[in-house]
């Protein structure tokens, strides 16, 4: 049985509300957020098939899990085994800006201290866009092959992940109208299903989208080629590099 992805972009945060709210450190969700993560539950009668959910360690994704799929993280009646969301840091959103930017491990544990989130992979320094973190276009890239790789290897045959508008272009390789106002084409909490490709000889895997999930959005015929998606990727970074969205 092939594993099904399926991507989600955080439910609405403070800072979506203007620019000028892109200065606030590490935002939690708007009410309107908060009802669109709710919603997103009554949207998602699969919720019941998923084996894993995973979630950027930014507050705004980690609350859209929690609110998102209560059927998956709540105690279950007599004795069942309780779903944890598990903090990811590998999709954690691209650029530097604050907004963008997440809190330090011991801070984000003690705000979801009594919640069902494990942060046992998210490790000191996640949050520091350094390194393996830094929002560069190579940085990036190699983050998003990283974390294809790493759900690949997964044994679950049905994950759910929680990420962020930019990023999640990474994530998919699908650029298709990424250049915006909002740097990406996600919608606050729209969810994308997804399966792996074969891998190919540099051992990379490419997500694809499922034909069910593109006819949710409108979407008819084929998708891009790899040609056409290859020329859409080096088109979104070139323009997002010079916007200041991402480093070169």
């Amino acid at each position: 049985m092939a594993q099904t992805i399926r991507c989600v972009r955080h439910a609405q945060g403070l800072h979506n509300l203007s620019h000028a709210n892109h200065h606030l450190p590490d935002p939690g969700l708007t009410p309107l957020g908060e009802e669109q993560a709710r919603s997103l539950a009554r949207r998602f009668p699969e919720a019941g098939k998923t084996e894993l959910i995973l979630a950027s360690p930014l507050r705004r994704a980690i609350q859209t899990a929690l609110l998102a799929f209560p059927s998956c993280t709540s105690a279950v009646e007599g004795g069942g085994k309780q779903m944890m969301v598990v903090a990811w840091p590998e999709v954690q959103e691209a650029s530097h800006i604050p907004c963008d930017t997440g809190s330090p491990l011991c801070q984000i544990q003690a705000q979801f201290v009594h919640a069902p989130v494990d942060f046992t992979i998210v490790e000191p320094g996640w949050h520091i866009k350094e390194g393996k973190w830094a929002p560069t276009v190579e940085m990036l890239l190699e983050r998003a092959k990283r974390a294809r790789q790493w759900l690949r290897r997964r044994p679950e045959k049905d994950i759910l992940i929680v990420s962020h508008g930019c990023f999640l272009h990474f994530l998919t390789d699908d650029w298709a109208d990424a250049i915006n106002s909002h740097a990406t084409s996600w919608d606050n909490a729209e969810m994308r299903s997804f399966v792996f490709a074969d891998e190919d000889d540099s051992g990379n895997v490419a997500l694809c989208e499922m034909e069910e999930s593109r006819l949710k959005r409108g979407l008819v015929g084929a998708p891009p080629t790899e040609g056409e998606r290859r020329e859409l990727r080096e088109t979104s970074l070139k323009t997002w590099t010079e916007w200041g969205v991402i480093l070169p």
